[in-house]
Order: structure tokens, then C-alpha cells, then sequence
């Protein structure tokens, strides 16, 4: 059993070592688990030797053996045996040898022979581990300078060797490897890459950065990527790293069809960061033009609580996204935005664009630029009691045109005040009352349909009731019906204003007990109305969990602002219905409908979502009836699926569908296939779009990706790993 001797005070080695031996001597015992604290000469700092034995001999050689371990900041080294000659300073080391250098990097040898402040040194037979991953294994490496490592005749692989003398997977064979610790990279001298021991790639010079690097400068994953419109072409991203906080990924693109740059600017700032997305093509889909894209994003913190954010985006023209699979939006939205949101406060002050890419809409008469300034915070009065909020808005959107009624810039002012306050009775009742005072003044240009200004006045008044009951079931489990019911009034009269926002408005269990249903200010509900709603719960940890709500409107007028499609139209509602199933299973489905008093429904939707240790499924369901209020000549239906599943411990089969139900055709599939082990990764995938656009073209895509793992790659997922039988 080993037991500590006193530690030493910090001395020259030779007088460390040798006072070990002393400390044994004197005590009058055998030198038993020896502590030697040492240090390095140019550095003092301590190293630790532990050791079963150290004995000195007559050559002037001491000699610590069995078990034996030096501990320094960050290192650890493990051996059989350590000799030091005084005579030629040296450290002679026997093995087999563990060097840990910190929690990335070990290296083992059979034997080693080294400075006495361990700078510089030869191990042989010996071999580097980088992240229980990469393996270097070479006749010797060289200890330089206490920063570089040199590895003749060097092996490189990821990948499980076993004792069955079956070749790797891949390695790359070299005549020289240099590891630089300082900077991270591993430079190759004579490299070939090998595949089953049949040579693939040949490379005179070849440099990698380690696995410990996380920005290092090289070539990214490759891709080989064939489309019916660009045909056969490459992809090889290159990554520059530009100090510590920034960097630039540039992406040659090449196929006989086009020659793109794309391009990735990321920059870190002490209060907030950028990054830039682009490219910049010359191909034969639009031969007499230049045709690219720029996306940018960026936040910063400023003072007393405010951020500044922006999200730009645009592009050359309509189809360039689509082509080159950059995006598969048809509008791009872009804003510039100052906020700041405090437990009391939201405010914001924003400027928006807009443009479409959709064909038969012309970005002249659409509303592309809107500026929005707008604050709301809230109080809590003690003479009354409740929460009293306060909201300000300026809003302005305006087009391009300014032909009359299709060229319509409106800027509008709302204010608005609202007090709420709720009481819980003694049987449970919450009941809850609220009053609102909202003002609203508009200004129009360019549309003789409708007044250049008016204004008014919205008083509303509201009383809520609810009334929550649970109980524990037999299984356990938590049950909750809940149902509540409110009635309103908002007085006012309607605006002679265009409805430029209030266009598409939602039913749902969010605005149920909402004081108006709109989208926004430019609508309001007037009269008297009462809304009913049922909410019923099962909560369990131990199973599944579910809820369901159903709920409905009734006013004394109907409002014909809102859309049949809407479910809001008329003076009684459409039935809304919502439902959420989910199991500890991984299973998940949501649904929510909108059924007329008739019987018939106007919206439906759904979604599934199935994820375990093999299967992850995503599926949904949307259908809209034709409403020519909402622009929809027919009916929207349509179907998507996104799924993967892992047919064994190294494929994974990929697969994605999108029909539109309403045409009766497939708008988008794609399957894909991935095998993944230890130290390979390989990805290949076709995919097909079909358009009915005449600015988008249908396209069918090829892609196919390899990466070798265990260089500056993120594999540390041990499903994968390969046994050896």
C-alpha cells in the first residue's frame, strides 16, 4: 500500500529527487509511495512524482519504479518506471507510458527519454488520442520545444481497430506529422488517404486542425450536389477564422450550369452580434444577368435596457432562392427594430419591408414599407384595485404607387387605457371585470373611397366568469373542467377607413374571451356580445395528458368585416374546437376545427408528432374553404410529413412529402439515406419540387455528403460506435 513521505520545499530536480531519498533514509523505513514535489527550472511550478520505490545507485542514478505517477497542472503521466541521470540530466522513461494532458488529449509509448523539464524528448512506439476518438499512431514522436510533437511514420484514423487484424475503415498513412499544440493544427508531410487499404487521395502537403480546435482554418464537409437545373456540381466550403471573434465561410459553388460564391460573416461584439448569408451567381438559368441574395441578422444591447436587432432580406429576383435551395419563402419580410421589455413595459420602435415573390402580386401596390412606434406598460393602482394598462401606437404602411385605392398609404394613432380586476369567491367562482377606452385617428392617401381623415371613440365594458373544478381519478391522474363564459359591450361607431390589416383574422381559444377579434386597430366589434367556453384537462405524469375546448360567440348584430372563412361571421359564431393529446411514449397530436351551426366546417387542422429512440415523425393536415375575402378562389388543403428513422445502429433512413390535397397532386418529396459509425458519416438524398409557378421551375436535387469524423467534428454520440465481436 503506498503511504506518503513529507513534502519537500520547491528545489533544483537533482536536489528534489535526491532528498527523497534522504527523507526515506532517515526515517529508518523502506521508501515507501515516495512524493517528490518538483518543477520545472524555468517555471516554478510543482510537479508531484508518487512511486512504490525509489532507490539511488553509485552511478549517480535514481530511480523510482512501480506504479509510478507525476502530476503537474493539467498532466498526468503514468509509467512502469522513471530513471534520472544526474550525470546527463536525463529522464529515462519505461512504459507502457499514459500521458494525459488535460480531458482532450492522451498519448501512450512504450518507452520515452526526456529533458528533466520535459521541453523536449523521443517516445517510441507511441501513439496520440485526441477525444477517445482520433488515434496518431507512429514508431516514434518527438517532443520539440515543449509545443510541437513529431510523428514519424504515422497512421491516422477515428475509426474501431480490433484484434482481428481487419484494416480500418479509412486512415491516412504519413511519412512525417507535426502536431502544433499551441496553435491547434496538425500539418502532414507525404499524406495518402486510404479506403480498405486501397489508396484514394494522394496530398504532398496537407494541414487539419486538431479535435481540441474549435475555429480552425481549412476546408469544411464537402458536398456533391446535382440538380435538373444547375446539373453536377461541388460544393467545398472553406472556413476563415479572423481573430476570436469573427469569421467568414466562403463556398465555392461549381457545376457546368453555374460558378457561385457563397459566403458567411459572423462577428461577436461585447454587446452583440452580426451574421451575413450570401451568394453570388453567374449561371445559364438567367445568362445576361448576375443574380445573388444577402441575409442579415444581427443584435446588439443598448443602454437602459434596450436592443437593437435587425433581420434584412433580399434578393436579385423572384426565382433565385428557390433554384439554389436557399430558401423556399415566397415573401421576405425584413425589419429594423429598437425594443425593450421590462415586467411593466413593452415598447417598440420598428421599420418593416416587405417583398413578394409570388406570382400574380406586384410589390408597387403592395404595403412594402411599415414604420411602427408603439409602448405599453402597466400599473397597479391601490385606490381601486386590478391592473390599469396603458398602449400607444403610431403605424404607418405605405406603397410604391400611388395610383388611387391601389397605391392607399394610411398612417394611423391609437391610444388605448384598460382596467381589469378579478375576485375569487369563497366557492371557487373567479370572476373578473373589465373596462377599456380606446381612441383612433387615421389618415389616407391615394383612395377616394374612403375619408383622408377620421377619428373616434370605443368605450367597451366586459364581466367574466369562470369556474374551475378538479379531481383526482382512480388512475391518479388530475381531471379539470373548467367553464366560462363572458358579456361585453363596445360602443362606438365604425371608421370610414380601408381594411388594410384586418384581413385575415383567426378564431381560436386565445381570443375567445378577447374585448375584439381583429388583427388590429383598424377594425374594432361593436355592440353587445357574450362568449360561452368549456375547457376540460387530464394531467399525469405518470401516462398521458389531454385537453379539449370548445367555444362560440353570439352578438346582437353581425359584423360583416369578418370573413365566412373566419368563422366569426354572422350573429352566432362557428363552433371553435381544440384538442392536444400527448403520452410519455413520445406521441403528441393536436387539432383544431372551426363547425358551423350547419354542420359544415370552414378551417381544420392537425398535427402528429411521434419521437422515440429509432422514429421521429412530424405530420400535419391544413384545410381552408375558398374564400374570395381571403384571396382563395378554391379550397386549401394540404398534407406534409417530415420523418427519420433509424433502421439499425448505423442507417438511418430519411424521408419527406408534401401533396396538395386541393389540386390532388405532390408539390415536394424526398428520401434520403445516412450511414454513420464511429468515424464516418456518409449523407445522400433526392429530392423533387413541383411547381405550377411560371417564376419558380420544378427541380429535381441530388446531393450526396462524406465526412470523416474525429476532425473538428461533433461526434460525440456513442450509439453509433461500431463493436468489436
Amino acid at each position: 500500500m503506498k503511504t506518503a513521505a513529507r513534502c519537500l520545499p520547491a528545489l533544483p530536480l537533482r536536489r528534489r529527487l535526491l532528498a527523497a531519498f534522504l527523507t526515506a533514509t532517515i526515517l529508518g523505513q523502506p521508501a515507501g509511495a515516495q512524493v517528490v514535489p518538483t518543477s520545472e527550472i524555468q517555471e516554478p511550478q510543482n510537479v508531484v512524482l508518487v512511486a512504490d520505490s525509489v532507490l539511488i545507485t553509485a552511478n549517480n542514478r535514481l530511480t523510482a519504479s512501480g506504479n509510478v505517477e507525476a502530476l503537474a497542472e493539467g498532466t498526468r503521466l503514468l509509467a512502469d518506471e522513471i530513471i534520472y541521470d544526474s550525470t546527463a540530466d536525463k529522464l529515462y522513461i519505461k512504459g507502457p507510458i499514459r500521458i494525459h494532458q488535460g480531458e482532450d488529449l492522451v498519448i501512450l509509448a512504450n518507452a520515452a527519454e526526456m529533458d528533466t523539464d520535459l521541453r523536449n524528448g523521443l517516445l517510441r512506439s507511441a501513439r496520440m488520442v485526441f477525444n477517445q476518438r482520433l488515434q496518431m499512431a507512429a514508431t516514434q514522436i518527438d517532443r520539440v520545444e515543449d509545443r510541437y510533437n513529431v510523428l514519424t511514420k504515422t497512421t491516422v484514423s477515428s475509426c474501431r481497430i480490433c484484434e482481428t487484424g481487419e484494416p480500418p475503415l479509412w486512415r491516412i498513412r504519413a511519412r512525417r506529422v507535426v502536431h502544433d499544440e499551441l496553435e491547434r493544427q496538425v500539418y502532414f508531410d507525404h499524406a495518402s488517404l486510404l479506403v480498405r487499404e486501397v489508396p484514394v487521395f494522394y496530398f504532398p502537403h496537407l494541414r487539419m486542425p486538431d479535435p481540441t480546435l474549435d475555429r480552425g482554418r481549412g476546408f469544411l464537409i464537402p458536398t456533391v450536389r446535382t440538380t435538373s437545373l444547375l446539373s453536377y456540381g461541388l460544393k467545398t466550403p472553406y472556413f476563415i477564422p479572423i481573430g476570436q471573434s469573427k469569421d467568414l465561410t466562403l463556398t465555392p459553388y461549381i457545376s457546368s450550369e453555374t460558378k457561385t460564391m457563397e459566403f458567411r460573416y459572423r462577428q461577436a461584439f461585447k454587446a452583440g452580434e452580426i451574421e451575413l448569408n450570401g451568394a453570388v451567381s453567374d449561371d445559364t438559368i438567367k445568362p445576361t444577368a448576375t443574380r445573388s441574395y444577402l441575409f442579415a441578422t444581427g443584435q446588439f444591447s443598448l443602454p437602459r435596457d434596450y436592443v437593437f436587432s435587425f433581420d434584412l432580406k433580399a434578393t436579385s429576383d423572384a426565382s433565385y432562392l428557390n433554384d439554389y435551395d436557399f430558401s423556399d419563402s415566397d415573401r421576405l419580410n425584413s425589419d429594423i427594430t429598437i425594443r425593450r421589455s421590462r415586467r411593466d413595459e413593452n415598447t417598440r420602435f420598428a421599420v418593416l419591408h416587405f417583398q413578394s415573390l409570388r406570382d400574380g402580386e406586384d410589390n408597387k401596390f403592395l404595403p412594402t414599407v411599415v414604420a411602427v412606434a408603439e409602448t405599453e406598460r402597466r400599473y397597479f393602482p391601490t385606490g381601486i384595485g386590478g391592473e390599469l394598462r396603458t398602449t400607444a401606437q403610431i403605424h404607418g404602411h405605405y406603397r410604391e404607387s400611388s395610383t388611387d385605392v391601389l397605391g392607399r398609404d394610411v398612417t394611423r394613432a391609437n391610444a388605448d387605457v384598460l382596467w381589469r380586476r378579478n375576485w375569487t369567491l369563497n366557492n371557487g367562482l373567479r370572476t373578473a371585470v373589465t373596462g377599456e377606452l380606446a381612441f383612433d385617428a387615421f389618415r389616407t392617401d391615394n383612395d377616394s373611397n374612403v375619408d383622408e381623415y377620421d377619428s373616434g371613440l370605443t368605450p367597451t365594458v366586459a364581466a367574466e366568469m369562470r369556474y374551475p373544478m378538479s379531481k383526482v381519478g382512480a388512475d391518479g391522474a388530475t381531471y379539470i373542467l373548467e367553464p366560462v363564459a363572458q358579456v361585453a359591450w363596445s360602443g362606438g361607431s365604425n371608421l370610414n377607413v380601408a381594411n388594410d390589416e384586418s384581413t385575415r383574422n383567426e378564431f381560436d381559444e386565445g381570443n375567445l374571451l378577447s374585448l375584439s377579434r381583429f388583427a388590429a386597430e383598424d377594425r374594432r366589434e361593436r355592440g353587445f356580445s357574450t362568449a360561452v367556453g368549456l375547457n376540460w384537462s387530464r394531467v399525469s405524469k405518470e401516462n398521458w395528458r389531454a385537453n379539449f375546448t370548445i367555444g362560440q360567440i353570439y352578438r346582437d348584430t353581425a359584423d360583416g368585416n369578418f370573413s365566412d372563412s373566419s368563422g366569426l361571421s354572422g350573429a352566432t359564431s362557428d363552433f371553435f374546437l381544440a384538442g392536444q393529446f400527448a403520452n410519455n411514449d413520445g406521441l403528441s397530436l393536436t387539432g383544431r376545427t372551426l363547425l358551423g351551426t350547419d354542420g359544415n366546417v370552414s378551417k381544420a387542422s392537425a398535427r402528429l408528432g411521434w419521437s422515440n429512440q429509432k422514429l421521429w415523425l412530424d405530420a400535419s393536415f391544413i384545410w381552408l374553404e375558398a374564400d374570395p375575402y381571403e384571396g382563395r378562389d378554391s379550397v386549401l388543403s394540404e398534407w406534409v410529413l417530415d420523418s427519420s428513422y433509424r433502421m439499425s445502429r448505423h442507417w438511418t433512413g430519411l424521408f419527406d412529402w408534401r401533396f396538395d390535397a386541393g389540386s390532388g397532386r405532390t408539390a415536394e418529396a424526398g428520401v434520403g439515406l445516412e450511414y454513420r459509425n464511429e468515424c464516418l458519416q456518409v449523407e445522400l438524398s433526392l429530392s423533387r419540387k413541383f411547381s405550377t409557378s411560371s417564376t419558380v421551375q420544378s427541380d429535381t436535387k441530388f446531393g450526396l455528403s462524406v465526412a470523416l469524423l474525429g476532425f473538428s467534428v461533433n461526434n460525440q454520440d456513442k450509439s453509433y460506435d461500431r463493436t468489436c465481436g
